[in-house]
């Protein structure tokens, strides 16, 4: 870093009420490090080769020029101002869950990963409100998504050196007495699937929708407890549906007759169950003509999709961004759909890189 930023950096901290010195590497023997230096060497390593707290000696003065230091900051710390660990560790705090664990502060940064499989929940306002206050920042992924055990999800840092402790004292304010970051594991569900239609009903074509769905449902601990499969009969359709429910069941998948034909009736079967219809319709492709549902039994509020014909055949649709926030117990709202709009367009890439990718965010 050049000499002016250094003394730039020097004033500002200075008018902080900060002690810092800027003294030259070759005379920075038996001073304290307060802050890691890294080393960069493109494709081989980016990591500390000191760490703070270590104390400078003449060995170490080669290495330190060859990664670019040629002036070294010392500073004496004073009641009211933290360093970047101490105030990293206030914004692990503000974002640590339960199902998370977070890595010791290295460079300033502090890395939190997801300790058990679920769902991510992001509490978007205290996160922009925390983001908003400057001088220190929080990255998360996206929420509303899936993770599992090991999956990197958030870091946090402040960016200076230091930091009045006042400042992070608004942190936490603004961030509130709930964490940040959620993680909603995932539920052991009994799935009950229902197919409609009377060219698979009568055989003349072969059912696609089990094996699509079978093998979406395998990706989480679900238990398919079977699979009807049965002619365009609103009544019958009310009556497996009634069924699956009264066997156990804790999702209930309905295929075919999702359209706006008039041979479709699979809608208004899922209605004429009595269940609570959330929105018919989705500003998701694929997946626009998707139903929602809630059936209430004994207490319980048990989800009905009604799956449009794509999940068939596409990659992914509307079903893999539903499914797995059913399977963390999440009630969904119309609005919770309608916010799929932005983002709810899927690129059909040639390869698809999901949920690495814009859809559904």
């Amino acid at each position: 870093m050049p000499e002016t930023v250094f003394w730039a950096y020097l004033v500002r901290t200075e008018r902080q009420g900060i002690a810092m010195k800027l003294i030259r590497t070759e005379d920075a023997v038996g001073q304290v490090l307060c802050h890691d230096i890294t080393q960069i060497i493109p494709g081989v390593v980016k990591d500390a080769v000191f760490r703070k707290g270590h104390i400078v000696t003449k060995e170490d003065i080669p290495v330190l020029l060859s990664v670019g230091k040629e002036h070294l900051y010392v500073w004496e710390k004073k009641e009211g101002i933290l360093h970047e660990d101490e105030a990293a560790e206030i914004l692990r705090d503000i974002c640590l869950n339960e199902n998370m664990t977070a890595a010791d502060p290295k460079e300033g940064k502090i890395e939190i990963r997801a300790a058990a499989d679920g769902l991510l929940k992001i509490d978007t306002e205290r996160l922009h409100a925390v983001n908003g206050l400057g001088e220190m920042m929080i990255a998360t992924v996206h929420g509303n998504f899936p993770v599992k055990a090991g999956d990197k999800i958030a870091a946090t840092r402040i960016i200076p050196l230091v930091i009045e402790q006042e400042k992070m004292d608004r942190a936490k304010e603004a961030a509130g007495e709930k964490p940040l970051l959620a993680i909603l594991p995932f539920r052991h569900t009994r799935v009950g699937i229902v197919t409609t239609g009377s060219e698979v009903f009568k055989g003349r074509i072969e059912d696609a929708f089990g094996p699509a769905i079978r093998r979406k449902l395998s990706e989480y601990d679900t238990e398919v407890m079977g699979q009807k499969i049965l002619d365009d009969s609103r009544e019958d359709i009310v009556q497996a549906i009634r069924s699956f429910i009264e066997e156990g069941a804790d999702l209930v998948l309905c295929t075919g007759g999702m359209s706006v034909d008039p041979d479709d009736r699979t809608p208004g079967a899922i209605k004429a169950t009595g269940a609570r219809i959330v929105s018919y319709g989705a500003p998701v492709l694929p997946g626009a003509m998707f139903l929602l549902a809630y059936y209430e039994e004994a207490g319980r509020q048990i989800p009905i999709l009604g799956l449009p014909g794509c999940v068939m055949y596409a990659g992914r649709t509307i079903f893999d961004l539903v499914l797995p926030r059913v399977l963390a117990g999440e009630i969904l709202t119309q609005e919770d759909l309608i916010s799929y709009g932005e983002g709810g367009l899927c690129l059909n890439c040639e390869v698809c890189h999901f949920p690495n990718c814009g859809f559904g965010k």
